[in-house]
């Protein structure tokens, strides 16, 4: 129990600084965006759906089935909503359990010595977890190796009380419903069935591959032959289930996520394909270098039989094949138990005594667990579990290593990324378990006390500086701009770009668009990099230049919806309608099969018919733009915030005089969402026109209490007061609107409007004359300031605005008329003309 506790303390202490961290990289897509943690969304969904929240027989999903792992997110959010802390804590205390897990799992293999404590505390500290306990979205490959190891412990207990006691098969079942939980925590959970099977073959019963056969066909091994059919019978079943469950299709990435699967060369996937995993076992042996990310250009293709890190791969191989040989084969006379010498099986130690290899290779073969004999009956309590050899450990270390990894090979299906830290969690148990063994054979191999002494703290040196290494990484994952810093050096293009995404949030404007245009010198072609670029620039009144990354980005990705989207407003504000117009129609049309992500697609065409429908809607065709709202209101996403739309759906109507049509959807709108602005203020004016003078003003003063900054309320509630006769107080609002929004528009002019027709014509020039200079080609705002000028006696400027105003609008008749009567006055007060 001690080593348990060390090994666990170890593990929480050494991510105890995570708690502070921020969500990080993909937490914010399968927790932040994730509709299937919010309280509305019925919790069954969770099992309809991927881990990011896409229906999982969409042509898009990523096929990642891991219900049990969004569930736990969702009891975190319910607790915490989306404050990190107590994801962070939960990840760490799944990283401690787990880590107990594995030392009393390495207790069977090696007793309660100090090698069991080095496997534990290996583990504990080791750097490739970093990525799976520090990042939330971690969590599914912690949680699925706590239901890994619960599984197999309770199949070593199977193994155990097999033929000496009924709850036996109690035992199997706690081993097939964990190793579900697992498969539901994440995919690979569910071979540790694979792994059990290993177990009870070349540990439990000691059996080497030219024995298996013959020993499985014997009648006296049935019980053996039926666990192992068993274990079989029911990976079978749950892989088919999973199948069938994500609609019989494999998922679809893009080439960026796993490079070498699209290459059309079957030398270069070859060659790739078999170097992969041997950087997977560098990772663990030296994690020196780790990245948020590893996908695009991180891992470069191995395209020639003379690349020089085809000797890593032969190197790799040939080792794999050794240790697998050396497991397997003939046992030697000598061997060991737990770090004390054995020969010819005499040694006892830790109060477990050994088989030796001699007995073991003459004797008939038998399970390393001895049943119990009192006055010649055998008792239903199995014995004292007798160490295995090192040859043994090796063999289920083997397995422990490269089954859980075996999904990630691209062996029988393409994975969408290159490499993935998080996806060594389970495989690193296999890992530490044969660096420590290695170190126990080594140990018990030499003679000499100080060379025992050196190999012993050399192990115990290696755990330290993984410790140091873990501590120095979290501090990396403790927010996003650290993260993405530290994979520059790997994968430069995703980091630069991720880190652009950063600074912006950050309103750091120059060095937000220096990140992008760093990650675009990496990679040209990326379209989400192009967009967010072009964002930027819009965002910064750059229209030209964000138009030009719009067209790239989609270029480079014709179904990026939100860069339609974005070039349709820019063509629209820019007058361009006609252009807008089929920009706006042709990202509508855009399906969202085999799309990465789905609901946000919708979200950006929804968004798309919106603005088409307001466009239609400004010139005045509302039929039109009644029928694209509609349109868009049958394409909306769950997630889509609908309010907007209803509001306009309402304008609509109300513009058809169909009023019943239009109350409607403005109480839709405020359903949605109580505290909309727009919602109170035109559901204010409809009460107005019907009469309903006293709920109107309700309605105009809850918008200016929801927000009191904004001028367009006032503006809103001046022209209620105009209407009412109410001047004083109308001009008051008019004031108001103007001095909070003095650079909209819209706002300014009509707070001069109401100005004018409350008689205050001095103030009403100051506003005219604020919202010519805002739209100096305007031939209204001109048109306007010149009447008010005229009104005020200032007659020379009032012609220069009248004959502005006809310069951009020659065949305007009331500023003709208007003209031609301030010439009459000027004429007759003496004044010179521009027609004199």
């Amino acid at each position: 129990m001690i080593a348990e506790l060390l090994s666990s303390a170890l593990g929480l202490a050494l991510y105890l600084n995570t708690l502070s961290a921020d969500f990080c990289y993909d937490d914010s897509r399968a927790i932040k965006t994730n509709q299937d943690l919010l309280p509305e969304t019925p919790w069954t969904h969770i099992f309809y759906n991927d881990f990011w929240g896409t229906l999982l027989t969409h042509s898009g999903s990523h096929k990642s089935y891991r219900p049990l792992c969004t569930l736990s997110f969702r009891l975190n959010h319910a607790i915490g909503g989306l404050n990190p802390w107590s994801y962070h804590l939960v990840n760490v205390l799944l990283h401690a359990a787990v880590t107990g897990l594995f030392t009393s799992f390495s207790k069977i293999l090696l007793g309660d010595g100090y090698w069991t404590v080095m496997a534990g505390l290996m583990f504990a500290s080791h750097p490739i977890h970093t990525e799976a306990v520090a990042g939330i979205v971690g969590r599914a490959d912690v949680g699925a190796s706590l239901f890994f190891l619960l599984s197999l412990l309770c199949y070593i207990k199977h193994c155990s009380t097999r033929g000496y006691s009924a709850t036996t098969w109690g035992w199997f079942l706690g081993t097939g419903l964990c190793a579900g939980c697992s498969m539901l925590w994440k995919e690979q959970g569910v071979t540790v069935l694979a792994v059990s099977a290993v177990y009870d073959v070349f540990v439990f019963h000691r059996l080497k591959m030219k024995q298996i056969l013959p020993t499985i066909y014997k009648r006296k091994n049935f019980s053996l032959f039926l666990s192992i059919s068993l274990l079989t019978f029911w990976g079978t079943s749950l892989l088919g289930a999973r199948l069938y469950w994500m609609g019989n299709k494999p998922p679809s990435f893009s080439n960026s996520d796993n490079p070498a699967a699209d290459s059309d060369s079957l030398l270069v996937r070859t060659l790739t394909f078999f170097y992969l995993p041997t950087k997977n076992l560098w990772l663990l042996l030296c994690p020196d270098t780790l990245s948020f990310d590893w996908s695009m250009d991180a891992v470069p293709l191995l395209k020639t039989i003379c690349d020089w890190r085809n000797l890593h791969t032969v190197a790799f191989y040939t080792g794999l094949l050794l240790l697998a040989y050396y497991g397997l084969k003939s046992p030697s006379i000598e061997g060991e138990c737990n770090g004390k010498a054995v020969t010819n099986g005499k040694q006892n130690a830790n109060g477990h005594s050994c088989l030796s290899d001699v007995e073991d290779r003459n004797s008939e073969i038998k399970p390393s667990f001895a049943s119990k004999v009192e006055n010649g009956i055998k008792t239903n309590t199995s014995q004292r579990i007798q160490l295995p050899s090192t040859e043994n450990i090796i063999v289920l270390s083997l397995s422990l290593l490269i089954i859980p990894f075996v999904p990630a090979t691209n062996l029988f299906f393409y994975v969408g990324f290159v490499i993935a830290e998080r996806v060594l969690y389970i495989p690193s148990m296999g890992f530490c378990l044969l660096i420590t063994v290695g170190a126990r054979a080594l140990y018990v191999k030499v003679r000499k006390r100080f060379l025992k002494s050196l190999i012993f703290y050399a192990t115990a040196t290696l755990i330290v500086f993984y410790g140091l290494k873990t501590a120095i990484r979290n501090g990396d994952w403790q927010n996003e701009e650290m993260l993405y810093r530290s994979g520059i050096k790997v994968n430069p293009a995703k980091a630069w770009g991720n880190l652009g995404n950063v600074l912006k949030s950050q309103s750091k404007i120059s060095e937000a668009e220096s990140a992008y245009r760093n990650a675009l010198y990496y990679r040209s072609n990326m379209a989400d990099m192009l967009y967010n670029l072009g964002l930027l620039l819009q965002e910064n009144s750059r229209f030209a230049e964000a138009l030009h990354y719009y067209k790239l980005a989609i270029g480079s990705r014709p179904t990026l919806a939100s860069a339609y989207l974005n070039t349709g407003i820019i063509l629209m504000n820019q007058g361009k309608t006609e252009e807008a117009r089929r920009t706006f129609l042709k990202c509508s049309e855009i399906p969202d099969e085999n799309l990465k992500d789905p609901h946000a697609h919708k979200s950006s065409v929804t968004s798309c018919l919106y603005n088409l429908g307001k466009l239609y809607h400004e010139q005045g065709h509302y039929e039109e733009a009644l029928s694209v709202y509609k349109e868009a209101i049958q394409k909306m996403p769950r997630q889509f915030a609908p309010q907007s739309l209803y509001n306009m759906m309402g304008e609509a109507y109300m513009r058809l005089s169909k009023l019943s049509e239009a109350e409607h959807w403005y109480m839709e709108s405020l359903r949605s969402k109580t505290d909309h602005i727009p919602a109170h203020l035109t559901y204010g004016k409809l009460l107005a026109l019907t009469g309903r003078k006293s709920e109107a003003e309700k309605f105009f003063l809850k918008a200016i209490e929801l927000d009191p900054t904004k001028g367009n309320c006032y503006m809103h509630y001046g022209q209620f007061l105009l209407e009412e006769s109410r001047l004083t107080e109308a001009a008051e609002m008019a004031k108001k609107a103007a001095e909070l929004d003095n650079t909209e528009f819209d706002v300014v002019f009509n707070a001069a409007h109401m100005l004018r027709q409350a008689s205050l014509n001095e103030a009403a020039e100051k506003y005219y004359d604020l919202a010519a200079r805002l739209r100096p080609n305007y031939p209204a705002a001109l048109m306007n300031l010149g009447a008010i000028l005229h009104l005020n006696g200032r007659l020379q400027k009032a012609e220069a605005n009248y004959l502005r105003a006809l310069q951009l609008k020659p065949d305007d008749i009331i500023t003709q008329s208007n003209l031609r009567k301030l010439w009459n006055i000027m004429e007759k007060q003496g004044l010179k003309t521009s027609k004199t």
